[in-house]
């Protein structure tokens, strides 16, 4: 399967220059997405490496298997952290287990109303669960719901610096290490 889709008669004429051009747009479109929560930047990064290794090649392409595996690992990371950070800013603000699932529940709506929805929905999502099913007081289930906005923010900025690791071990594996 891998060879059909390297094959010569699908990537036959593309250059080094060619493919390096694709491979290089492709990255600032993954580091912009990052930043910019509209687009999937993790992904564009792997889908990067991905179609480096498919135009130029196994040898050429400076691309070990294994560096598939880490960039797989790092985009699952990140992800995992950005989802779950609101409901760890609002544990970690004195929320209960109502306002972390509300935080979460608030950033997966979010994801919705985009760029805005990312910090509002978690803070509404753990006010009101924990107005609601904790019963906790407007100021506390508010200070909870301000941690959940921390939480998101941190996880903003893992999600930026994953993203660079990804930048940078893409560019060692080529020209260091493959």
């Amino acid at each position: 399967m891998w060879e059909a889709i390297q094959s010569s008669a699908v990537w036959g004429s593309v250059g080094t220059g060619a493919a390096w051009v694709v491979t290089g747009c492709l990255l600032v479109a993954g580091a912009i997405g990052c930043v910019l929560p509209v687009l999937p930047g993790h992904l564009i990064i792997f889908i990067a490496a991905v179609a480096q290794r498919l135009m130029l090649g196994p040898l050429d392409s400076g691309l070990e298997w294994w560096s598939f595996v880490i960039l797989g690992g790092l985009m699952a990371i990140s992800q995992t952290f950005e989802t779950l950070s609101g409901a760890a800013g609002t544990k970690w603000f004195g929320g209960t287990r109502w306002g972390a699932l509300g935080a979460l529940v608030g950033s997966i709506v979010g994801m919705f109303f985009m760029p805005f929805g990312l910090l509002v929905g978690p803070l509404v999502g753990a006010f009101a669960c924990e107005m609601g099913f904790a019963r906790k007081q407007a100021r506390p289930a508010a200070i909870s719901g301000v941690g959940s906005v921390v939480g998101t923010l941190a996880g903003m900025g893992v999600k930026i610096a994953i993203g660079a690791v990804m930048i940078t071990w893409f560019f060692l594996d080529v020209f260091l290490i493959g």
